[in-house]
């Protein structure tokens, strides 16, 4: 990596030493003469560099001097910084010359003294080049040229490339079937079965494992799917986080304990069918496998658990059935060859139908051995190979040195590595900084480059970051990437597979390092110039020459003192790089001013951060500072306009800032802007609106808040200038929060017209015109508009029915239109998703026209045929406190619909509608909401239960069904049998329901049920006997049902039941003696049962109970009596203790101690946890200690 490096570095150097900034620094210091010796030196070493790379493969002295070269290199590079940064400082200083000078003279670094000093380096970096020039006769280096590395900006692509590679997975149709058998078919006596994949590097473990996890049938057999990388580390704190994270799709808080995940993880798994991806296992340790396991067994029967893993030890001990590990082999010759062509021959340059580029193609696809990867990375370098004769000669002269070893994939893939343009070599080398596995934020991968200096500007014009993105799709293109996701720059996120990361790191070699020990950090050489560590290692570093400094957060090591700043600000002053987010940090040292380099800051999601230093604007050469989530910051540096270089401040959700610095419209050079905060009353001294005149290169999401408190609305909407920042995607326009503002009604929307370019619209809180702005039908590129209103006077909503890119529209507000859209022929081709919302105002989608018939008859559901318009792509739909008559009808839902307090008239026309006809919306026979997943209904007008039957008949691919508030509707009369994929049913407020409707017993899918304020409901039976299948049930809020009932044996099939929660039921004096059948029963909540006096003796027979939650019980405070639980597979027969253990709850000076009277108890063996008054205690927080007369006290010692 070396030679790349010293060649990359080198070619910067003489740019720079070759510019005009540079020439007047040597006129200004009188070392003019040295920086052209300087220049002729590095020229005549680069001259060599190339044939100096060849000879360091095979001779060792050359690597060393290769090592000594990019060493005194990158000292050269850090003094011309130096010079520029010295520079650059001197041009921002204010004042006239005179002024200037004199304050220059008496700066503490006078310039005098500065000249002299750098003087004296130069002359040291000049004498040891020469020492290393002088060394090139030695070695024999011949001088050459590389050839012109084609840049992104010029290359001329066949076809747009798409990151997505499901089409590129080929030959793997009988695994893929080999291993679906098993995920849907296969019945195990586990509940949770573990199903292991196993193979070598490369071959495809996780592309497999991925194709069968995103499969329809798989995401609609499975409750719940998650996918979670494990990679070398097997730490079953950060794999718990990291199945949560896959679950909620936000990461848990990091400061949580492991008892705590553990709670989180059952809460979302436990009762649950659910598939679980544990992607890349190393550990073969079958205790640590256990101790996970331990976590993950409380899924519903039929869940799976697909293990991808190298190692064949590690999938004989996830499963002993070795009929069911799936052992990938290499792609057949033929298959490999189709992956081969469909990559190799992409871009055009190499011709498929000649038969010179097929032999040799052919005898290279067959040299990969069948791997995917090691096919993938070479067919993409072959792929802007020319020639034939260019495959044949890397075929005979590269490929064939080396070695065939199965599994052997690294020197295959350094083949394409050594054919990558040496600014690619440079910019992956880079990425061995990430962690294995990580998945890398795209946006800061490329701002890191450009902070390195990575990324080659051909013209001023050019964005850095369009040419570092440009840079990422070529590595994508040759496989260096993988799993990308998203589709702009700024979401866009990937990772590397694990052997491209070793690929990474050998080519890195001492120049990078990941510092996650105490032996790394002490061993980690004074030649290393970019780290990834945890901050508690910092001390231990000795380095002095990084260039990097990153912190990647996890859920174990935040600790981040005020000390570490001083020794970072001591030990790296050449720091372009410093990520040091989610960590901690209160406050800055006013000496980060020191770090001169610094290109980019990161100090996002550090809450405790109120202010920045002021010294934080010398840092001229900053490009990006990132403060997102940074809540309690209050306001940015007042001077910083200073920052003349900046192009990104990240200051997203930092909602404790009161204003923006005035001399911020100076930064012109701004890309970033997440947020533009209006000072509230002028107190401040703020900018004001008119500072984004020129910030007209602002990209992404911009947000402008307390748009009420503008002064001079009209002049100041207008001097923003919004129009012309055609970059912007994002535009969020914000009016006052806290206040009412009756001057708010005054102020027009018209004067904060954006640029037509627009993607995305959101407008809150606005209360001003009774029209829409006119520029808003000129938006014909928005993808997403949300409308939150607070009594807004709007009388109608603008047509955005022909806006061919729209797919989210959300309008929210209390006094909103009488009628919405105004064109009836138009059919919103990519509209989605569809929330009107507290809109009381809105009887019709139409202001003149009525496409269908709005006779008096409110309930007229008649054929509309063909001529109803719909809307063709709409797949979610929300219309609550919203009386819509008349609107475009929806039959093509596939995944929500929640209908609240609105008129039932567009559901009747949509169930009505003639399933033959070829409506805009689809042109398929399947019946209206046959594939819709979720329905929500609630107080709608005009339903009752013959038109909510009929509906339900068609609701076939229904998993979700909630019904609340519907008092005409009787479910007795209701025919449920069409559900048959329901899995989740509510019933809330229902007046009508006596008893459960005997048909839930077709239900077979049922696996939760929940009942809710239905005070006729007095009996759960007979049909409650019948629900075996249930997983979770719960009773709130039901003032007439009698739990108890005879019978008892019908239950003794009621073994799926894992939660049961009773609230609120007054006539419960006794818990039913069928509580007893329920022996797989983990979680049991009690909570305001006034009347319950005791639990029965049957409950001895929960012996799988975890947590008993108990709430508002008056009568069982005082005597509280615990038979039998156990935990962690451990039985306890009822003789091994008293009958009967009193728990009494006394309140000690430092927290709750518990008493369990009549004899010493092992409570952590006995129990999970205990809930008792909303407190939810886990037993291994608890501290034991019996007494002298056999009382055990438990005094607990975690948070409360």
């Amino acid at each position: 990596m070396a030679e790349a490096i010293a060649f990359d570095i080198a070619a910067e150097l003489i740019i720079k030493l070759s510019s005009r900034a540079l020439s007047q620094v040597g006129l200004w210091w009188n070392l003019k003469h040295d920086i052209h010796d300087l220049k002729r030196t590095v020229c005549q070493i680069k001259a060599v560099l190339l044939d100096a790379e060849e000879k360091s493969v095979t001779d060792n002295l050359v690597k060393v001097w290769l090592e000594e070269l990019k060493d005194v290199l990158y000292d050269a590079d850090d003094l011309l910084d130096d010079f520029s940064t010295e520079a650059l400082r001197k041009d921002v200083s204010g004042g006239n010359k005179l002024t200037k000078e004199v304050r220059l003279f008496f700066s503490t670094s006078n310039q005098f003294t500065y000249g002299l000093k750098m003087g004296r380096k130069m002359k040291a970096i000049k004498a040891r080049l020469a020492s290393i020039e002088s060394e090139t006769n030695t070695f024999g280096f011949i001088p050459r040229d590389r050839p012109a590395e084609t840049s992104f900006m010029t290359k001329r692509r066949q076809q747009k490339h798409s990151f997505e590679r499901e089409d590129d997975i080929i030959g793997r149709d009988d695994d893929k079937a080999a291993l679906l058998k098993p995920v849907l078919e296969f019945q195990s006596e586990e509940n949770v079965y573990i199903i292991p994949i196993v193979g070598f590097g490369g071959l495809g473990k996780t592309a497999l494992a991925q194709l069968v996890y995103n499969h329809e049938m798989v995401k609609n057999h499975f409750d719940l799917t998650m996918f979670a990388c494990v990679s070398d580390d097997f730490d079953v704190k950060a794999i718990v986080a990291n199945i949560i994270k896959s679950v909620t799709h936000h990461a848990p808080d990091q400061n949580l304990e492991m008892d705590q995940l553990q709670k989180q993880l059952r809460d979302k798994i436990d009762g649950k069918k659910y598939l679980l991806v544990l992607d890349d296992i190393w550990n073969e340790d079958p205790e640590k496998w256990s101790r996970l396991k331990k976590l993950l067994v409380g899924g519903a029967k039929g869940s799976r658990i697909i293990v991808t893993t190298r190692s064949l030890r590690v999938a004989e001990i996830t499963n002993k059935c070795q009929s069911h590990v799936l052992k990938l082999k290499s792609l057949s010759d033929d298959d490999a060859w189709s992956l081969f062509k469909k990559i190799a021959f992409e871009q055009g340059h190499a011709d498929s139908t000649n038969s010179a580029f097929v032999e040799v193609g052919r005898q290279i696809s067959e040299r990969c051995g069948g791997v995917p990867l090691a096919i993938r990375t070479i067919a993409g370098t072959l792929s802007l190979k020319k020639t034939a004769n260019e495959w044949h000669s890397f075929k005979e002269n590269e490929l064939a040195k080396i070695p065939k070893i199965e599994g052997e994939l690294l020197p295959i893939l350094k083949l394409s590595y050594d054919h990558l343009p040496s600014h690619l070599k440079h910019c992956f080398a880079y990425c061995r900084l990430y962690p294995k596995d990580y998945r890398i934020e795209v946006q800061a991968l490329v701002q890191f480059w450009i902070a390195q200096g990575f990324i080659k500007q051909l013209y001023q014009s050019q964005s850095l970051e369009e040419i570092g993105f440009g840079y990422f799709k070529d590595l994508i293109e040759r496989s260096f990437f993988q799993e990308v996701e998203g589709d702009l720059m700024e979401d866009m996120t990937c990772k590397m597979h694990d052997l491209m990361h070793d690929l990474a790191e050998s080519v890195a070699g001492m120049e990078s390092s990941i510092v996650d020990s105490k032996k790394i950090a002490s061993d980690v050489g004074e030649k290393c110039r970019h780290i990834s560590i945890k901050p508690s290692l910092i001390p231990l570093f000795k380095g002095k020459k990084l260039r990097t400094l990153l912190h990647f957060p996890n859920n174990i090591d935040q600790n981040f003192s005020y000390e570490t700043w001083d020794l970072i600000i001591a030990n790296c002053r050449c720091l372009r790089v410093l990520k040091l987010d989610s960590i901690g940090i209160q406050k800055i040292s006013p000496s980060i001013c020191k770090l001169k380099y610094l290109r980019y800051l990161d100090l996002s999601n550090n809450p405790g951060i109120k202010i920045l230093p002021k010294s934080i604007c010398k840092i001229q050469t900053l490009l990006a500072l990132k403060l997102d989530l940074c809540d309690g910051l209050k306001e940015l540096p007042k001077k910083i306009e200073k920052l003349v270089n900046l192009t990104h401040l990240g200051c997203e959700d930092c909602n404790g800032l009161t204003h923006m610095p005035r001399g911020i419209g100076k930064l012109t050079s701004l890309e970033t802007l997440s947020m533009f905060v209006v000072d509230k009353d002028g107190s401040h001294g703020g900018a004001d609106l008119s500072e984004l005149r020129l910030l007209n290169n602002l990209r992404g999401h911009l947000e402008i808040t307390n748009l009420g408190f503008v002064k001079n609305a009209k002049e100041k909407f207008k001097a923003a200038n919004l129009k012309e920042k055609q970059h912007l995607r994002s535009l969020v326009l914000e009016w006052n929060v806290d206040i009412d503002d009756e001057d708010d009604y005054e102020k027009s929307l018209e004067d904060l017209q954006p640029h037509p370019n627009l993607k995305e619209l959101f407008i809150t809180r606005w209360r001003g015109d009774a029209e829409f702005p006119s520029w808003i039908s000129f938006l014909t590129n928005l993808v997403h508009i949300k409308i939150m209103g607070r009594g807004g006077k709007f009388k109608h909503l603008p047509s955005f029915a022909q806006f061919p890119c729209l797919q989210d529209l959300e309008y929210m507000d209390d006094n909103s239109p009488k009628g919405s859209q105004g064109e009836p022929q138009s059919f919103f081709p990519s509209l989605k998703y569809l929330c009107l919302q507290d809109c009381p105002n809105m009887k019709s989608w139409w202001r003149t026209t009525k496409p269908i018939d709005d006779d008096s008859n409110e309930d007229d559901t008649t054929d509309m045929g063909t001529s109803t318009m719909a809307f063709p792509c709409l797949s979610s739909l929300t219309i609550q406190n919203c009386p819509l008559t008349s609107m475009p009808l929806y039959p093509s839902l596939d995944d929500k619909l929640k209908l609240r307090n609105t008129s039932s008239r567009p559901l009747k026309q949509t169930m009505k509608m003639n399933i033959t006809s070829t409506t805009p919306s689809t042109s398929t026979s399947s019946l209206p909401l046959s594939r819709l997943k979720s329905f929500l209904v609630g107080n709608i007008e005009g339903l009752d239960t013959h038109t909510l039957d009929e509906c339900l008949q068609h609701l076939t691919s229904l998993k979700r069904l909630t019904i609340r508030d519907c008092k005409e509707v009787d479910l007795e009369g209701m025919q449920w049998e069409p559900l048959k994929n329901l899995s989740h049913l509510k019933i809330d407020n229902i007046p009508k329901l006596v008893s459960l409707p005997i048909w839930l017993q077709h239900l077979v899918q049922l696996k939760t049920l929940k009942i809710h304020n239905c005070n006729g409901l007095r009996s759960l039976l007979p049909v409650f006997q019948h629900l075996t299948f249930l997983e979770e049930f719960e009773v709130m809020d039901c003032k007439e049902l009698e739990l108890s009932g005879a019978g008892i044996q019908i239950f003794q099939d009621h073994t799926s039941l894992r939660s049961l929660w009773l609230q609120n039921i007054p006539k419960c004096r006794h818990l039913p003696e069928w509580l007893q059948h329920l022996t797989n029963l983990q979680e049991l909540y009690l909570v305001n049962l006034p009347n319950l006096t005791s639990l029965p003796d049957e409950m001895r027979c929960l012996t799988k109970l975890k947590i008993l939650g108990t709430e508002r019980i008056p009568q069982l405070l005082e005597v509280f009596k615990f038979i039998i639980f156990i935990d962690a597979g451990h039985s306890f027969s009822c003789s091994e203790f008293q009958p009967n253990l009193l728990l009494k709850i006394q309140t000690g000076k430092k927290g709750r101690y518990f008493r369990i009277f009549g004899g010493e108890v092992e409570v952590a063996k006995m129990f999970h946890y205990l809930y008792i008054n909303s407190i939810i205690l886990n037993t291994h927080m608890c501290k034991y200690k019996a007494d002298n007369n056999g009382i055990c006290n438990i005094f607990y010692v975690g948070n409360l």
